[in-house]
């Protein structure tokens, strides 16, 4: 009984596991809450966000160092002292799932920033590489299986070898998830690959080169799933080994002004899903790209591409009718009025489900085709940032009327300047024409919060949405703050994440 109430309990507070203050308050009630919750607030209990510094939970780290390690860094002046001299309950440095080399650096030093005085300066270079170095061996001989690993640089401090450690082997054999700079030391990389062959998930910054280590390790990949390139200095060329086929989504971030050639994309050629973002709107060579077949293609994302759009279309007519999402950030077009590429969508991805988008005021009549043509299309993102776009007032009943029963979601983002929103009037009869739709879902509606709208305006609209909810028309309702940049328009989680 007491094993079942246990998995139980594991079920429900697997659902608090980005919520540390829950966690937290779970250990408190009794043994058994806190046996079960502490595995889970420890799999990542220092997380990415290094400004939350939780000096208590490094104390509780530092505790469960063995007497070995103590001795070392006794030997090296660097006596530590924690507020808990009992020991620990638990081994929690084995319960850790994810270790950032960052992080482990930034929460070093600080620990002993904390414990430094005047007479005693505990916080220099060497101190902390000597620490970080027995933090990791505590890692590698505890954790029974790390999931992931972060490795970057911090300041100007050598990388600990911790690949040495005889545990690493027993560690990182099973590692899932990589997220890696490229200037890493070659050495680390090509020792990396000799101990994992079943890494899924790959994200990568180039920096100036690419090491052979870094081959090496890619190569050495059995089952490799998820690949993601951050492109953050002049590299040209990107080179990538020949085992492409388990890849099946690809994410290519350019994060510089530089021109960078897409052909090495043409080896995944099982990709189901292709995310392109660049960082400004500088000639993007798609050519590579464009006769290319990906049959297994679902999803498509592009972001800041200039208003040339041939290639692109070349590309879905090829692709376009396996495309289940199509996301398209085309809002800077510089006045541009070609809507050559929306046609393009209502011609050639007939199966969407969802869609990201812009319309010109002139292109009323290609939301309408769209909506026609792309019959199962669920949900439509797009954008009013100024007069060269529809209206949300002609967005909205444009939608509610020609678009098909599929259709649910609605998303429309604005510019935080964005003068005003709809009247009452417009809103209250878009939600009575959307109520006599033959759709058996309800509407989830997701709509800019412009903070220097009419106040009555305001109080009103909020009258209409709490009607046409209590009515069962509206299932979920959500504001955005109104700042339109790339981010939110493809990678909001809040938003474009919506779901049952």
């Amino acid at each position: 009984m007491t094993k079942l109430f246990a998995d139980c309990l594991k079920e429900i507070f697997e659902y608090l596991e980005n919520d540390k203050v829950s966690l937290y308050s779970c250990l408190l009630v009794n043994r058994l809450w806190c046996e079960v919750s502490v595995r889970i607030l420890w799999r990542d209990v220092f997380g990415e966000n290094i400004q939350k510094y939780n000096s208590s939970c490094y104390d509780t780290l530092i505790s469960c160092l063995p007497n070995e390690s103590k001795e070392i860094l006794s030997k090296n002046g660097i006596i530590i002292s924690t507020p808990n001299t009992k020991l620990p309950m638990f081994n929690y440095a084995g319960f850790c799932k994810v270790i950032s080399t960052f992080v482990v650096y930034y929460r070093v030093e600080k620990f002993l920033k904390n414990r430094s005085s005047k007479d005693l300066n505990l916080c220099n270079k060497n101190n902390v590489h000597i620490l970080t170095q027995e933090i990791f061996k505590l890692y590698m001989k505890q954790i029974p299986s790390l999931e992931d690993l972060r490795v970057s640089r911090y300041r100007n401090l050598s990388m600990v070898p911790f690949l040495s450690c005889s545990e690493a082997k027993d560690c990182l054999k099973n590692l899932s998830i990589l997220y890696c700079v490229s200037n890493i030391y070659s050495g680390f990389f090509y020792h990396l690959s000799q101990i994992c062959h079943n890494i899924h998930s790959l994200i990568m910054d180039f920096d100036s080169y690419m090491t052979s280590g870094l081959m090496d390790l890619i190569s050495a990949q059995k089952n490799l799933k998820y690949l993601k390139i951050n492109h953050i200095s002049v590299l040209k060329d990107i080179i990538i080994p020949n085992n492409n086929n388990t890849i099946t989504k690809l994410e290519y971030y350019n994060l510089v002004n530089v021109d960078t050639s897409l052909s090495f994309i043409s080896k995944f050629t099982n990709l189901e899903e292709l995310s392109l973002k660049f960082k400004y709107m500088f000639t993007l060579d798609f050519r590579p790209l464009q006769y290319i077949n990906f049959p297994q293609l679902r999803i498509f994302k592009i972001q800041n591409i200039n208003s040339n759009y041939e290639v692109l279309i070349n590309f879905l007519e090829i692709n376009g009718n396996n495309l289940k999402e199509f996301h398209l950030n085309n809002s800077d077009s510089n006045g541009d009025n070609d809507d050559s590429l929306n046609l393009a969508i209502a011609k050639y991805c007939l199966n969407l489900r969802n869609l990201t988008t812009g319309f010109k005021s002139n292109e009323l009549k290609t939301l309408k085709f769209i909506l026609n043509s792309c019959q199962y299309l669920e949900s439509i993102k797009t954008w009013c940032i100024d007069d060269r776009n529809l209206v949300e007032k002609v967005l909205l009943y444009t939608i509610a009327k020609f678009s098909h029963e599929n259709l649910y979601k609605i998303i429309i983002l604005t510019h935080k300047f964005s003068p005003k929103s709809l009247l009452p009037s417009q809103l209250e009869s878009f939600f009575k024409k959307w109520k006599n739709r033959t759709s058996q879902n309800s509407l989830y509606l997701v709509m800019p919060n412009i903070k220097n709208d009419n106040r009555e305006n305001i109080r009103k609209n909020k009258k209409i949405i709490e009607k046409y909810t209590n009515l069962g028309v509206i299932k979920k309702f959500k504001l955005n703050e109104g700042n339109i940049i790339p981010d939110v328009i493809f990678y909001d989680r809040d938003i474009s994440d919506l779901s049952d």
